[in-house]
């Protein structure tokens, strides 16, 4: 059975467009499902299509260069993430709370983080070419403007998901990429 299948990461939020019938929280959550399928398949312009222009993102806990601020500097965090080749990730949604101005994900966080991105980071890895796994529990707040894009991206993170990193090598069947 796979650690990381791409494809779970949005499964709660196409139950709940399943059955939401509210015009303004079936917009929120069709935002939400196209920005994680974007930001899962690298495609930075739809990605972006998701965020305001005075968008401010927090990462509780993360180094300041995790919380950018205006869409310029959020561009630049997601051009930097998608480069990183750590796309390949799955949130494990347990709770998903949908209102007409804030979204908030709840759930268990895996990233396949490349070999060579970990060791530029000073994590010893036995294969820079070998993907590793990432795993905490995160909660992400999901603030929205008028017109329906994000206007924050505010996560919570439980534990240092890189602790003992590099003994959890993956192998490529621990991995689904997008439509496998």
């Amino acid at each position: 059975m796979a650690v990381i299948d791409q494809n779970l990461s949005w499964s709660k939020v196409e139950d709940r467009l399943a059955v939401e019938t509210d015009p303004v929280l079936r917009r929120n959550l069709e935002q939400l499902l196209l920005h994680m399928k974007a930001e899962a398949s690298g495609d930075l312009d739809a990605l972006m299509s998701t965020v305001a222009e005075h968008a401010s993102y927090t990462a509780f806990g993360a180094p300041p260069e995790n919380s950018p601020v205006g869409k310029a500097a959020v561009r630049k965090f997601y051009e930097d993430f998608i480069a990183s080749g750590a796309t390949r990730l799955q949130f494990a949604i347990d709770r998903l709370v949908v209102d007409r101005h804030c979204m908030v994900t709840e759930g268990l966080m895996r990233i396949a983080y490349p070999g060579a991105r970990l060791a530029a980071h000073g994590i010893a890895v036995d294969d820079p070419d070998a993907f590793y796994l990432y795993e905490a529990h995160m909660s992400v707040l999901w603030p929205i403007d008028a017109d329906g894009r994000f206007t924050g991206e505010d996560s919570y993170t439980g534990g240092n998901g890189f602790e003992g990193i590099a003994s959890r090598k993956l192998s490529a069947a621990d991995i689904v990429e997008l439509g496998g």
